[in-house]
């Protein structure tokens, strides 16, 4: 059964449409990465499918008893928002809010599902910690489990990678993973189209042209040789991305240490000739 049911959306602002009859369909356990050109309309298709924006026509339909306030979300960060002076666990336990609803204090049940999500998460040790003193990379892992109190059904993540370094972006991308494979659908903006085609059951490419299907079908279009040019194009197994970065981690270990040799070399010679 679906869990989320998009048809003929149009999108935009004042009128202005920046989308238009966009259809597509998200099932329990998809792993749908939405991509597309800066300014394609992607964080307005996030905002409107969580209610935030209506739609200027088109409807939106959730099944299996879900509400738009019964989902995950991890929004992407304004300096504000990382800045924000909270306890990990403090953030962590607002992600019940909707649970709570009026009730102003977390119940037992409440406080046991943000422990098991932070444990979930690999940030029990900073539960009393303030949150922004954390890297970028812990407080994805923050917000992550937040939005995991929220629901174990869906997540909708905007971006979660923007702004990490290539190790963390790594570990980020099987984190995410794991939880799809858990059993959690994951919706998630990116602008890595390499990383939505390895990681990904289903596409949705707006802009210009519209692609929605499966990423394997997606591997097969113009588009993605456009923007997946040469052996990318045909998609890497997670095992076989894995070994890949083996090797270039091993391969700048070497070059660094030649450069070191080099280096001490260069630094002797210039003292023989003093």
């Amino acid at each position: 059964m679906a869990q989320l049911t998009c048809s003929g959306l149009t999108l935009g602002y004042e009128g202005q449409a920046v989308l238009r009859e966009l259809s597509f369909t998200v099932h329990a356990g998809d792993y749908l990465c939405i991509v597309g050109e800066n300014g394609s309309g992607k964080s307005t298709l996030m905002k409107t499918v969580l209610g935030l924006m209506k739609p200027l026509s088109g409807q939106i339909e959730w099944g299996e008893g879900l509400h738009a306030n019964e989902i995950g979300y991890l929004p992407q960060q304004t300096v504000v928002q990382k800045d924000f002076p909270a306890t990990v666990r403090e953030i962590v336990l607002s992600g019940c809010q909707g649970r709570a609803g009026k009730r102003p204090f977390y119940s037992r049940e409440e406080k046991r599902l943000a422990r098991e999500n932070m444990e979930r998460m690999g940030v029990t040790q900073f539960a009393r910690r303030c949150y922004r003193n954390l890297s970028g990379g812990q407080q994805q892992r923050v917000l992550l489990a937040r939005a995991l109190c929220a629901t174990q059904k869906l997540l909708l993540l905007d971006e979660p990678v923007s702004g990490l370094d290539p190790m963390v972006t790594a570990e980020m991308y099987d984190l995410i993973a794991r939880l799809h494979q858990e059993g959690v659908t994951v919706i998630m903006i990116s602008h890595d189209i390499a990383a939505a085609v390895r990681y990904a059951t289903h596409i949705l490419h707006v802009g210009q042209h519209v692609f929605f299907g499966t990423a394997e079908a997606y591997r097969q279009t113009e588009m993605a040789r456009r923007f997946l040019p040469g052996p990318d194009a045909a998609g890497k197994t997670q095992e076989e991305e894995k070994k890949h970065r083996k090797k270039k981690d091993k391969k700048k270990g070497k070059k660094k240490e030649k450069k070191r040799a080099e280096g001490k070399g260069t630094a002797g010679k210039g003292g023989e000739d003093e």
